[in-house]
Formats: structure tokens, sequence, C-alpha cells
């Protein structure tokens, strides 16, 4: 692994705040993460495959100004954590917030870290329903930001992340907290973006947020929140999907314009 060039990382989420390993400092680093670098599968459906090697995510993210998902964003913001000081650890759940748990592998990562005497959970790639501030690993102890709100239970042996979705605290994802190593990450980001059963390759999903809202995209359905407002279109073509990952998520990709979805039959 190359240095990594946390100068570059903290200018690519606008960060300028302290650097000291305090809860202030994880609580800014976490929501400039998840507010400056946003969700997206689409190198997945370009079939050009999800490298995690950090000099690979750093180009693609920090250099490219891309996004990514959680095995991506986990993947360099713990990197960027350990150069603040910070000792995070690296975690695998199960997502349950659209399935049940018997038919969920553990697919999705995530972090711990301990700022000033107590651990948090960090969700920096989950998309949707993500918290956006760290979330204390206590029983039921909710965290609120803006109209968001989270907070981890137990169910036997398991933690739940919950957050609130159309008014229910609604469980997300479960896990046992056991640290995962990246080899671990490998094997889970392989089965992700090439079986046929995983919606990352059957699915468009992307998500970024604004300093009004959201922006959010399945398969051609766009959400576009903006304070009180919503509106919500369907893409017409490939080149409005470039158009709008150029207006709404800052980057332009010429490729989309042949990208492949098999959730819509003309895209395929």
């Amino acid at each position: 692994m190359s240095a990594f060039d946390l100068d570059a990382y903290l200018a690519r989420i606008g960060w300028h705040g302290p650097l000291e390993p305090t809860l202030e400092t994880l609580t800014g680093l976490t929501r400039a993460h998840i507010t400056r670098i946003p969700f997206e599968n689409v190198d997945v459906l370009l079939g050009r495959g999800i490298r995690l090697d950090l000099d690979s995510i750093v180009q693609k993210i920090v250099v490219r100004g891309r996004g990514g998902y959680c095995f991506e964003h986990g993947t360099l913001f713990q990197a960027a954590l350990e150069q603040v000081g910070f000792r995070p650890t690296a975690h695998a759940a199960r997502v349950v917030v659209m399935v049940p748990r018997d038919q969920s592998p553990r697919t999705h990562m995530f972090l711990t870290v301990e700022a000033d005497g107590e651990r948090f959970v960090l969700d920096p790639g989950f998309g949707g329903h993500t918290a956006v501030v760290p979330v204390p690993l206590r029983e039921g102890t909710e965290v609120r930001d803006g109209g968001d709100r989270h907070r981890m239970v137990r169910h036997a042996d398991e933690w739940v992340l919950e957050a609130e979705i159309e008014g229910n605290l609604t469980p997300l994802w479960m896990a046992t907290l056991e640290p995962h190593l990246p080899v671990d990450f490998q094997l889970a980001n392989y089965w992700v973006s090439t079986a046929p059963a995983s919606p990352f390759v059957n699915r468009l999903m992307l998500r970024t947020l604004t300093p009004g809202g959201r922006t959010s995209v399945m398969n051609r359905d766009v959400t576009v929140v903006s304070g009180t407002n919503t509106e919500k279109y369907q893409l017409a073509d490939r080149k409005a999907l470039r158009a709008l990952l150029d207006e709404h998520f800052g980057f332009d990709l010429p490729d989309v314009e042949t990208v492949k979805i098999p959730m819509i039959p003309e895209w395929s």
C-alpha cells in the first residue's frame, strides 16, 4: 500500500476543521465524507469490476471525483481515520431493510471507532437512509440529525442499526461486530459485483446529498428532494443519465451512454 495522501482526501470532502482524534472531528469527517462522496454502482453495470486496493479507490474517488459503494467508501474512510489518529475496526453486516435475515449474506461493510471514551458506528457507504453522523454503540440510544433518526439495538447476539423510515424505526442491517479483514471484503465484493442474484448487478443505484436535500436514482426513477419540495421523474435515455451525473453527482462519465441495466429492457 502506498502512502495515503490525507490532504488530497480532505480537499475531496471539503474538510477544513480540526484533526485531533476527538468526537468532534469524527462527526465532522463522517458528515463531510457522506455529503461530498456519492453512493453509486455505475462501474459494476459497465462491467469494469470493483477494485478494493487503496490506491485504486483513491484514484477513482479522490482523484477522478467519482463515488462508490460500501466497500470503497469503508476502505477509504478507514484509511483516512487511521491517518488522523483513530483506530477504526471494519465489520461485515447483513442488510435486512428489503429482505429477511436468512436471505441476506454478509455483504455490507461498516466501521466502529472509539472517540472520547465511547464506541461509535460509522456507515459511510450504505446509501439511502444512512446516518451522516456517528451512532453510539449503546442499546437504544437515538441520534438525530435534521429529520434523520438512528439507533443501535440488540437482537439476540447481533447489533441492529435502525433508521426512521416513513415514521417508523426500521432495521437496516444486522452484525455480530466480529472484526473483518480486507480479504473478507474481497470475497464479498466479488459476489456483490458479479453474482446474477446481486442487486448491484441488476439495478442502477445512485444517491447523493445536497445542501438542501438529496438526489436518488433507482434504475431510471429519479427523486430530487430540495427543502420541502420533492420532484420525481424518469430518465428518458442514457444521455439523460450522463447529464444527471454531471449536474447532481459531480462527474461526467461518457461511458454511461452504453451502460446496460437488466432491469430496464431497452437498456440491456
